[in-house]
Protein backbone atom coordinates (compact mmCIF):
# COMPACT_ATOMS: atom_id res chain seq x y z
CA UNK A 1 0.00 0.00 0.00
CA UNK A 2 1.21 3.68 -1.08
CA UNK A 3 1.50 6.13 1.90
CA UNK A 4 1.42 9.90 1.55
CA UNK A 5 1.89 13.01 3.44
CA UNK A 6 -0.79 15.95 3.21
CA UNK A 7 -0.81 18.99 5.07
CA UNK A 8 -4.35 20.22 6.10
CA UNK A 9 -4.63 24.12 7.24
CA UNK A 10 -7.44 24.32 9.78
CA UNK A 11 -9.21 27.58 10.87
CA UNK A 12 -10.66 26.41 14.50
CA UNK A 13 -13.29 28.02 16.35
CA UNK A 14 -12.37 27.54 19.75
CA UNK A 15 -15.48 27.56 21.54
CA UNK A 16 -17.21 24.67 19.13
CA UNK A 17 -14.04 22.70 18.53
CA UNK A 18 -10.83 21.27 20.23
CA UNK A 19 -7.92 19.85 18.54
CA UNK A 20 -8.62 16.58 20.59
CA UNK A 21 -11.46 16.01 17.93
CA UNK A 22 -9.51 17.02 15.20
CA UNK A 23 -6.85 14.55 16.08
CA UNK A 24 -9.73 11.88 16.79
CA UNK A 25 -10.93 12.32 13.34
CA UNK A 26 -8.00 11.78 11.80
CA UNK A 27 -6.87 8.81 13.61
CA UNK A 28 -10.53 7.40 12.67
CA UNK A 29 -10.08 7.87 9.25
CA UNK A 30 -7.21 6.51 9.19
CA UNK A 31 -4.61 8.71 9.27
CA UNK A 32 -1.33 9.66 11.15
CA UNK A 33 -0.75 12.99 12.67
CA UNK A 34 2.94 13.27 11.74
CA UNK A 35 3.45 17.37 13.21
CA UNK A 36 1.27 20.30 13.59
CA UNK A 37 1.99 23.96 13.13
CA UNK A 38 0.50 27.03 14.83
CA UNK A 39 0.05 29.71 11.38
CA UNK A 40 -2.14 31.97 13.36
CA UNK A 41 -2.46 32.12 16.93
CA UNK A 42 -6.11 33.31 18.57
CA UNK A 43 -8.28 33.32 21.59
CA UNK A 44 -11.31 32.47 19.43
CA UNK A 45 -9.69 31.79 16.49
CA UNK A 46 -6.92 29.79 15.73
CA UNK A 47 -4.91 28.49 12.11
CA UNK A 48 -3.13 25.30 12.16
CA UNK A 49 -1.33 23.10 9.44
CA UNK A 50 -1.30 19.78 10.05
CA UNK A 51 0.66 17.08 8.61
CA UNK A 52 -0.76 14.28 8.13
CA UNK A 53 0.38 10.37 7.08
CA UNK A 54 -2.29 8.72 5.11
CA UNK A 55 -2.60 5.95 2.96
CA UNK A 56 -3.53 6.53 -0.77
CA UNK A 57 -6.96 4.73 -0.43
CA UNK A 58 -7.75 6.93 3.00
CA UNK A 59 -7.29 10.64 1.96
CA UNK A 60 -10.26 11.37 1.01
CA UNK A 61 -11.22 9.78 4.32
CA UNK A 62 -9.17 12.07 6.04
CA UNK A 63 -10.53 15.37 4.34
CA UNK A 64 -14.16 14.24 4.51
CA UNK A 65 -13.75 13.47 8.30
CA UNK A 66 -12.46 16.77 9.17
CA UNK A 67 -15.49 18.68 6.92
CA UNK A 68 -18.30 16.68 8.68
CA UNK A 69 -16.78 18.79 12.00
CA UNK A 70 -19.01 21.90 13.37
CA UNK A 71 -16.51 24.81 14.19
CA UNK A 72 -13.48 23.89 11.17
CA UNK A 73 -13.33 25.73 8.76
CA UNK A 74 -10.48 23.64 6.02
CA UNK A 75 -8.71 26.15 4.11
CA UNK A 76 -6.67 24.63 2.14
CA UNK A 77 -4.58 20.41 0.98
CA UNK A 78 -0.89 20.15 0.37
CA UNK A 79 0.32 17.28 -0.80
CA UNK A 80 4.14 17.45 0.19
CA UNK A 81 5.31 15.55 -2.64
CA UNK A 82 3.73 18.04 -5.16
CA UNK A 83 4.93 20.97 -2.61
CA UNK A 84 8.57 19.30 -3.11
CA UNK A 85 8.35 20.00 -6.63
CA UNK A 86 6.98 23.47 -7.29
CA UNK A 87 8.69 25.11 -9.63
CA UNK A 88 11.06 21.99 -10.39
CA UNK A 89 13.85 20.22 -7.92
CA UNK A 90 16.96 21.62 -8.91
CA UNK A 91 18.72 24.94 -10.45
CA UNK A 92 21.79 26.30 -12.53
CA UNK A 93 24.10 28.38 -10.13
CA UNK A 94 27.11 30.54 -10.77
CA UNK A 95 30.36 29.99 -9.59
CA UNK A 96 31.55 33.12 -9.04
CA UNK A 97 29.41 36.64 -8.64
CA UNK A 98 29.66 39.61 -11.26
CA UNK A 99 29.93 42.56 -9.30
CA UNK A 100 31.47 45.24 -11.51
CA UNK A 101 32.50 45.92 -15.41
CA UNK A 102 35.99 43.69 -14.83
CA UNK A 103 34.46 40.63 -13.25
CA UNK A 104 32.01 40.96 -16.67
CA UNK A 105 34.83 41.13 -18.64
CA UNK A 106 36.53 38.46 -17.30
CA UNK A 107 33.92 35.79 -17.53
CA UNK A 108 32.46 36.88 -20.79
CA UNK A 109 33.36 39.14 -23.18
CA UNK A 110 36.38 40.01 -24.35
CA UNK A 111 38.24 38.20 -21.65
CA UNK A 112 36.37 34.44 -22.71
CA UNK A 113 37.82 34.62 -26.35
CA UNK A 114 41.18 33.88 -25.14
CA UNK A 115 39.81 30.91 -23.20
CA UNK A 116 37.60 29.88 -26.18
CA UNK A 117 40.39 30.30 -28.84
CA UNK A 118 42.89 28.16 -26.11
CA UNK A 119 39.94 25.52 -26.02
CA UNK A 120 39.81 25.29 -30.16
CA UNK A 121 43.72 25.04 -30.30
CA UNK A 122 43.23 21.92 -28.11
CA UNK A 123 39.97 20.31 -27.33
CA UNK A 124 40.69 18.55 -24.34
CA UNK A 125 41.04 21.81 -22.23
CA UNK A 126 37.36 22.01 -22.57
CA UNK A 127 37.29 19.55 -19.46
CA UNK A 128 39.60 22.23 -17.23
CA UNK A 129 37.85 25.34 -18.37
CA UNK A 130 33.69 24.22 -18.83
CA UNK A 131 31.63 22.63 -16.63
CA UNK A 132 32.18 19.23 -19.32
CA UNK A 133 34.77 17.77 -16.55
CA UNK A 134 31.90 17.64 -14.02
CA UNK A 135 28.63 16.93 -15.96
CA UNK A 136 26.44 14.29 -16.93
CA UNK A 137 23.16 14.61 -18.87
CA UNK A 138 20.35 12.43 -17.65
CA UNK A 139 18.48 11.14 -21.40
CA UNK A 140 14.91 9.92 -21.68
CA UNK A 141 12.50 9.67 -24.01
CA UNK A 142 9.76 8.59 -21.08
CA UNK A 143 9.30 5.21 -22.33
CA UNK A 144 10.05 2.78 -19.99
CA UNK A 145 9.64 5.15 -16.45
CA UNK A 146 9.68 3.03 -13.49
CA UNK A 147 5.91 1.85 -12.48
CA UNK A 148 4.65 3.98 -14.99
CA UNK A 149 5.38 2.68 -18.65
CA UNK A 150 5.40 4.87 -21.48
CA UNK A 151 4.09 8.13 -20.08
CA UNK A 152 6.61 10.58 -22.21
CA UNK A 153 9.24 13.15 -21.73
CA UNK A 154 6.83 16.04 -19.96
CA UNK A 155 5.55 13.64 -17.20
CA UNK A 156 9.01 11.79 -17.26
CA UNK A 157 10.64 15.09 -16.12
CA UNK A 158 10.60 14.49 -12.52
CA UNK A 159 12.13 11.67 -12.22
CA UNK A 160 14.87 12.92 -14.26
CA UNK A 161 15.26 15.96 -11.59
CA UNK A 162 15.10 13.55 -8.98
CA UNK A 163 17.56 11.62 -10.59
CA UNK A 164 20.10 14.91 -11.36
CA UNK A 165 19.21 16.05 -7.59
CA UNK A 166 20.90 12.74 -6.45
CA UNK A 167 23.89 13.17 -8.31
CA UNK A 168 24.65 16.49 -6.63
CA UNK A 169 23.84 15.22 -3.22
CA UNK A 170 26.08 11.95 -3.11
CA UNK A 171 28.76 12.30 -6.05
CA UNK A 172 28.78 16.13 -6.07
CA UNK A 173 28.21 15.75 -10.08
CA UNK A 174 26.72 18.34 -11.82
CA UNK A 175 23.29 16.58 -13.67
CA UNK A 176 21.23 17.62 -15.93
CA UNK A 177 17.70 16.46 -17.16
CA UNK A 178 17.47 15.83 -20.93
CA UNK A 179 13.62 15.17 -21.96
CA UNK A 180 13.36 13.94 -25.84
CA UNK A 181 10.51 13.80 -27.58
CA UNK A 182 11.03 11.04 -30.00
CA UNK A 183 11.14 7.68 -29.85
CA UNK A 184 12.75 7.10 -32.82
CA UNK A 185 16.42 5.45 -32.48
CA UNK A 186 18.26 7.15 -34.74
CA UNK A 187 16.64 10.30 -33.89
CA UNK A 188 17.63 9.83 -30.52
CA UNK A 189 21.12 8.88 -30.84
CA UNK A 190 21.92 11.99 -33.48
CA UNK A 191 20.40 14.61 -30.75
CA UNK A 192 22.30 12.61 -28.12
CA UNK A 193 25.65 13.01 -29.95
CA UNK A 194 25.17 16.72 -30.96
CA UNK A 195 24.60 17.81 -27.60
CA UNK A 196 27.76 15.84 -26.17
CA UNK A 197 30.29 17.87 -26.05
CA UNK A 198 29.21 20.06 -23.18
CA UNK A 199 28.67 16.59 -21.22
CA UNK A 200 31.12 14.47 -19.47
CA UNK A 201 29.60 11.25 -19.52
CA UNK A 202 25.66 10.52 -20.78
CA UNK A 203 23.56 8.57 -18.35
CA UNK A 204 20.70 7.32 -20.35
CA UNK A 205 17.01 6.61 -18.04
CA UNK A 206 13.76 4.86 -18.86
CA UNK A 207 14.26 4.01 -22.77
CA UNK A 208 12.46 0.75 -23.47
CA UNK A 209 13.71 -2.31 -24.23
CA UNK A 210 15.32 -3.88 -27.21
CA UNK A 211 15.87 -0.12 -28.86
CA UNK A 212 17.85 0.99 -25.67
CA UNK A 213 20.69 -1.71 -26.58
CA UNK A 214 21.04 -0.56 -29.74
CA UNK A 215 21.06 3.20 -28.65
CA UNK A 216 23.72 2.73 -26.05
CA UNK A 217 25.66 0.52 -27.93
CA UNK A 218 25.97 3.32 -31.18
CA UNK A 219 27.03 5.94 -28.46
CA UNK A 220 29.56 3.57 -27.15
CA UNK A 221 30.91 3.20 -30.68
CA UNK A 222 30.20 7.11 -31.88
CA UNK A 223 31.61 8.99 -28.68
CA UNK A 224 34.45 9.40 -26.79
CA UNK A 225 32.30 9.90 -23.33
CA UNK A 226 31.12 7.15 -20.67
CA UNK A 227 27.78 6.18 -21.55
CA UNK A 228 25.68 4.50 -19.14
CA UNK A 229 21.93 2.73 -19.30
CA UNK A 230 21.39 3.04 -15.66
CA UNK A 231 18.38 0.50 -16.05
CA UNK A 232 20.40 -2.24 -17.54
CA UNK A 233 23.71 -1.69 -15.42
CA UNK A 234 22.81 0.11 -12.55
CA UNK A 235 20.56 -2.56 -11.68
CA UNK A 236 22.94 -5.49 -12.62
CA UNK A 237 25.94 -4.43 -10.37
CA UNK A 238 23.67 -3.92 -7.33
CA UNK A 239 22.36 -6.98 -7.72
CA UNK A 240 25.89 -8.79 -8.35
CA UNK A 241 26.77 -6.73 -5.22
CA UNK A 242 23.49 -8.22 -2.90
CA UNK A 243 24.35 -11.65 -4.32
CA UNK A 244 28.22 -11.50 -3.61
CA UNK A 245 27.19 -11.33 0.61
CA UNK A 246 24.22 -13.03 0.04
CA UNK A 247 26.56 -15.68 -0.85
CA UNK A 248 28.30 -15.15 2.18
CA UNK A 249 25.48 -15.55 4.22
CA UNK A 250 24.36 -19.20 2.72
CA UNK A 251 27.81 -20.57 2.43
CA UNK A 252 27.45 -20.48 -1.66
CA UNK A 253 30.10 -19.89 -4.46
CA UNK A 254 29.33 -18.08 -7.41
CA UNK A 255 30.82 -20.66 -9.74
CA UNK A 256 28.85 -23.56 -8.19
CA UNK A 257 24.92 -21.92 -7.61
CA UNK A 258 22.36 -22.69 -10.15
CA UNK A 259 20.69 -18.94 -10.55
CA UNK A 260 17.14 -18.40 -12.55
CA UNK A 261 16.96 -14.74 -13.77
CA UNK A 262 13.32 -13.74 -14.90
CA UNK A 263 12.35 -11.23 -16.94
CA UNK A 264 14.81 -10.67 -19.95
CA UNK A 265 14.50 -7.31 -20.54
CA UNK A 266 16.75 -4.34 -20.25
CA UNK A 267 17.61 -5.01 -16.93
CA UNK A 268 17.62 -8.94 -17.60
CA UNK A 269 20.42 -9.00 -19.99
CA UNK A 270 22.57 -6.90 -18.25
CA UNK A 271 22.33 -9.32 -15.01
CA UNK A 272 22.87 -12.11 -17.09
CA UNK A 273 26.05 -10.67 -18.33
CA UNK A 274 27.36 -9.79 -14.94
CA UNK A 275 26.17 -12.85 -13.45
CA UNK A 276 28.80 -14.75 -16.30
CA UNK A 277 31.12 -12.54 -15.88
CA UNK A 278 31.38 -12.85 -11.82
CA UNK A 279 31.92 -16.85 -12.73
CA UNK A 280 28.43 -17.97 -12.94
CA UNK A 281 28.49 -21.27 -14.83
CA UNK A 282 24.73 -22.39 -14.45
CA UNK A 283 22.37 -19.70 -15.84
CA UNK A 284 18.96 -20.24 -16.64
CA UNK A 285 17.05 -16.82 -18.74
CA UNK A 286 13.78 -16.97 -18.72
CA UNK A 287 11.32 -14.80 -19.78
CA UNK A 288 7.26 -14.51 -20.69
CA UNK A 289 7.94 -17.29 -23.30
CA UNK A 290 9.54 -19.38 -21.11
CA UNK A 291 13.09 -21.00 -20.26
CA UNK A 292 16.25 -19.18 -22.84
CA UNK A 293 18.21 -22.47 -23.90
CA UNK A 294 21.20 -22.84 -25.12
CA UNK A 295 21.15 -23.73 -29.21
CA UNK A 296 17.67 -21.86 -29.31
CA UNK A 297 16.68 -19.50 -32.33
CA UNK A 298 15.75 -16.21 -31.43
CA UNK A 299 16.25 -13.87 -34.35
CA UNK A 300 13.65 -11.90 -32.86
CA UNK A 301 15.68 -10.33 -29.98
CA UNK A 302 19.38 -9.99 -30.79
CA UNK A 303 20.12 -10.30 -26.99
CA UNK A 304 18.30 -13.54 -26.22
CA UNK A 305 20.49 -15.15 -29.06
CA UNK A 306 23.50 -13.97 -27.17
CA UNK A 307 22.36 -15.55 -24.55
CA UNK A 308 21.60 -18.85 -26.05
CA UNK A 309 25.39 -19.06 -27.58
CA UNK A 310 26.79 -18.76 -23.94
CA UNK A 311 27.76 -22.57 -22.65
CA UNK A 312 26.79 -21.25 -19.24
CA UNK A 313 22.88 -20.92 -20.00
CA UNK A 314 21.19 -24.45 -19.55
CA UNK A 315 19.48 -26.42 -22.81
CA UNK A 316 16.45 -27.68 -20.82
CA UNK A 317 12.89 -25.76 -21.70
CA UNK A 318 10.26 -25.45 -19.50
CA UNK A 319 8.40 -22.11 -17.33
CA UNK A 320 9.53 -20.12 -14.78
CA UNK A 321 7.78 -22.68 -12.17
CA UNK A 322 9.56 -26.04 -13.56
CA UNK A 323 13.02 -24.19 -13.88
CA UNK A 324 12.84 -22.65 -10.23
CA UNK A 325 13.10 -26.11 -8.70
CA UNK A 326 15.99 -27.19 -7.57
CA UNK A 327 17.51 -23.52 -7.93
CA UNK A 328 19.91 -21.77 -5.64
CA UNK A 329 19.17 -18.22 -6.77
CA UNK A 330 15.93 -16.25 -8.17
CA UNK A 331 16.86 -13.30 -9.58
CA UNK A 332 13.10 -11.27 -10.68
CA UNK A 333 12.66 -8.21 -12.91
CA UNK A 334 9.86 -9.03 -14.45
CA UNK A 335 6.21 -7.93 -12.70
CA UNK A 336 4.76 -8.83 -9.57
CA UNK A 337 2.84 -11.90 -8.72
CA UNK A 338 4.38 -14.75 -10.44
CA UNK A 339 5.25 -16.63 -7.74
CA UNK A 340 4.10 -18.54 -4.47
CA UNK A 341 5.43 -20.13 -1.55
CA UNK A 342 5.58 -23.50 -2.48
CA UNK A 343 7.34 -22.37 -6.07
CA UNK A 344 10.34 -21.31 -3.86
CA UNK A 345 9.82 -24.57 -1.61
CA UNK A 346 11.32 -26.11 -4.24
CA UNK A 347 14.47 -24.41 -4.82
CA UNK A 348 17.60 -25.58 -2.99
CA UNK A 349 18.30 -25.34 0.85
CA UNK A 350 19.67 -21.79 1.69
CA UNK A 351 17.80 -20.29 -1.49
CA UNK A 352 18.66 -16.58 -2.46
CA UNK A 353 15.10 -14.67 -3.70
CA UNK A 354 15.99 -11.05 -5.51
CA UNK A 355 12.03 -10.16 -5.78
CA UNK A 356 12.53 -6.73 -7.91
CA UNK A 357 9.38 -6.18 -9.33
CA UNK A 358 8.02 -3.07 -8.17
CA UNK A 359 5.92 -2.13 -6.51
CA UNK A 360 4.50 -5.56 -6.20
CA UNK A 361 7.25 -8.21 -6.16
CA UNK A 362 7.33 -11.34 -8.08
CA UNK A 363 6.54 -13.24 -4.65
CA UNK A 364 5.20 -11.86 -1.65
CA UNK A 365 7.42 -11.55 0.87
CA UNK A 366 5.62 -12.98 3.53
CA UNK A 367 4.71 -16.11 1.30
CA UNK A 368 8.76 -16.11 0.76
CA UNK A 369 10.30 -15.68 3.78
CA UNK A 370 10.01 -19.03 5.60
CA UNK A 371 11.07 -20.49 2.76
CA UNK A 372 13.98 -18.43 1.77
CA UNK A 373 17.77 -18.13 3.82
CA UNK A 374 18.10 -14.58 1.95
CA UNK A 375 15.11 -12.46 0.47
CA UNK A 376 15.79 -8.96 -1.09
CA UNK A 377 13.06 -6.48 -2.69
CA UNK A 378 12.98 -3.21 -4.57
CA UNK A 379 11.30 -1.93 -1.97
CA UNK A 380 12.42 0.69 0.92
CA UNK A 381 9.85 -0.82 3.27
CA UNK A 382 11.58 -4.28 3.80
CA UNK A 383 15.39 -5.07 4.40
CA UNK A 384 17.83 -5.37 1.48
CA UNK A 385 16.90 -2.56 -1.24
CA UNK A 386 18.56 -3.34 -3.96
CA UNK A 387 18.62 0.05 -5.35
CA UNK A 388 20.62 1.65 -7.96
CA UNK A 389 20.96 4.92 -5.93
CA UNK A 390 24.12 2.67 -4.77
CA UNK A 391 25.71 2.76 -8.59
CA UNK A 392 25.42 5.31 -10.36
CA UNK A 393 26.74 8.67 -8.24
CA UNK A 394 29.58 6.90 -7.36
CA UNK A 395 30.66 5.12 -11.06
CA UNK A 396 30.20 8.36 -12.69
CA UNK A 397 32.20 10.49 -10.05
CA UNK A 398 35.09 7.72 -11.00
CA UNK A 399 34.66 7.80 -14.47
CA UNK A 400 35.20 11.83 -14.46
CA UNK A 401 37.79 11.83 -12.32
CA UNK A 402 39.83 9.49 -14.62
CA UNK A 403 38.11 10.99 -17.60
CA UNK A 404 37.35 7.49 -18.57
CA UNK A 405 36.53 7.07 -22.60
CA UNK A 406 33.90 4.35 -21.59
CA UNK A 407 32.07 2.12 -18.33
CA UNK A 408 33.33 -0.95 -19.25
CA UNK A 409 32.24 -4.96 -18.03
CA UNK A 410 35.54 -4.63 -15.46
CA UNK A 411 34.60 -1.19 -13.85
CA UNK A 412 31.36 -2.27 -13.52
CA UNK A 413 32.16 -5.63 -11.68
CA UNK A 414 34.49 -3.47 -9.99
CA UNK A 415 31.89 -1.15 -8.55
CA UNK A 416 29.61 -4.28 -6.95
CA UNK A 417 32.28 -5.58 -5.40
CA UNK A 418 33.13 -2.21 -3.98
CA UNK A 419 29.26 -1.94 -2.57
CA UNK A 420 29.73 -5.75 -1.38
CA UNK A 421 32.80 -4.81 0.66
CA UNK A 422 30.91 -1.42 2.30
CA UNK A 423 28.86 -4.18 4.70
CA UNK A 424 31.80 -5.69 6.98
CA UNK A 425 31.74 -9.32 7.78
CA UNK A 426 30.92 -8.13 11.15
CA UNK A 427 27.98 -6.66 10.12
CA UNK A 428 26.78 -9.37 7.64
CA UNK A 429 23.77 -10.88 7.92
CA UNK A 430 20.54 -12.36 6.09
CA UNK A 431 18.65 -8.68 6.73
CA UNK A 432 21.77 -6.52 5.76
CA UNK A 433 23.52 -8.27 2.64
CA UNK A 434 23.40 -4.15 0.99
CA UNK A 435 24.47 -1.27 2.68
CA UNK A 436 21.97 1.82 2.79
CA UNK A 437 22.28 4.43 0.11
CA UNK A 438 22.88 7.44 2.62
CA UNK A 439 26.04 5.10 3.58
CA UNK A 440 28.78 7.87 2.92
CA UNK A 441 31.53 4.86 1.91
CA UNK A 442 29.52 3.75 -0.65
CA UNK A 443 30.33 6.37 -3.49
CA UNK A 444 34.34 6.79 -2.07
CA UNK A 445 34.82 3.05 -2.96
CA UNK A 446 32.68 2.73 -5.75
CA UNK A 447 34.57 5.89 -7.25
CA UNK A 448 37.59 4.33 -6.28
CA UNK A 449 37.05 0.83 -7.77
CA UNK A 450 36.11 2.62 -10.65
CA UNK A 451 39.11 4.59 -11.36
CA UNK A 452 41.35 1.66 -10.57
CA UNK A 453 39.47 -0.67 -13.24
CA UNK A 454 39.63 2.22 -15.58
CA UNK A 455 43.44 2.66 -15.00
CA UNK A 456 44.03 -0.90 -14.89
CA UNK A 457 42.17 -1.62 -18.32
CA UNK A 458 43.28 1.54 -20.40
CA UNK A 459 40.26 3.42 -20.90
CA UNK A 460 41.30 6.29 -18.33
CA UNK A 461 42.67 9.86 -19.98
CA UNK A 462 44.11 10.89 -16.68
CA UNK A 463 44.80 9.84 -13.43
CA UNK A 464 43.71 11.59 -10.53
CA UNK A 465 46.30 12.84 -7.96
CA UNK A 466 45.36 10.45 -5.05
CA UNK A 467 46.03 7.76 -7.54
CA UNK A 468 49.51 9.18 -8.41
Amino acid sequence: MAYNSIILRLELTLNQVSFGDVASAISKAGGDITSIDIIRPGQEVTVRDVTVQVADTAETAVVEAIKSLEGIRLVNVSDRTFLAHLGGKISVQPTLPIKNRDDLSIVYTPGVARVCTAIHEDPQKAYSLTIKRNTVAVVTDGTAVLGLGDIGPHAAAPVMEGKAMLFKQLAGVDAFPICLDTQDTEEIIRTIKAISPIFGGINLEDISSPRCFEIETRLNEELDIPIFHDDQHGTAIVVIAGLLNALKVVGKRMDQVRVVVNGIGAAGVSICKMLLAAGVKRLVPVDREGAIIRGGEYAHHPMWAWLAEQPQVEANPGSLRDIIRGADVFIGVSRGGLLNGSDVQKMAPNSIVFAMANPVPEIDPKEALPHVRVFATGRSDYPNQINNVLVFPGIFRGALDCRAREINEPMKLAAARAIASVVSENELNDQYIIPSIFNEQVVTKVRNAVVEAAILTGVSRRIPPDFR
